[in-house]
């Protein structure tokens, strides 16, 4: 048992040494190998902090990253995003129209469907 301890320990050390690809290397390998490691690996970093969100959530949540001392680079940054941002809200206005419009024919046709007499003969 205590081998065990002190195998993993070692993987633990030589996996930090490496980084967070690392970590999420080996969470992925464990989800192919075998499910319950790769979900180990990840409650794991999770509970250790390894798994910061950080920078996604701020991303999310429309905040903007700091500066990198490259104006050039920052102002490419802000028009890119700004851009992509609105290419989001038109299609996100675009599914809004088309799924509007799915539901207007949708109960178009049950109207007409109502107004015309069922013959039975």
């Amino acid at each position: 048992m205590d081998t065990i301890a002190r195998m993993l320990g070692q993987a633990r050390d030589w996996l930090d040494a490496r980084g967070k690809p690392a970590w999420i290397i080996a969470m992925v390998l464990g989800f192919v190998m075998f499910w319950p490691i790769g979900l180990g690996i990840l409650f794991y970093m999770i509970g250790r902090k390894r798994m910061d969100c950080s920078n996604w959530k701020n991303l999310r949540h429309g905040r903007r990253s700091a500066s990198t001392g490259n104006s050039a680079f920052d102002a490419y940054r802000e028009e890119t995003m700004k851009r992509l941002e609105e290419e989001r809200d038109a299609f996100v206005s675009f599914l809004e129209e088309l799924r509007s419009a799915k539901d207007r024919a949708e109960f178009d046709q049950f109207m007409n469907s109502r107004r015309t007499p069922d013959v039975t003969v």
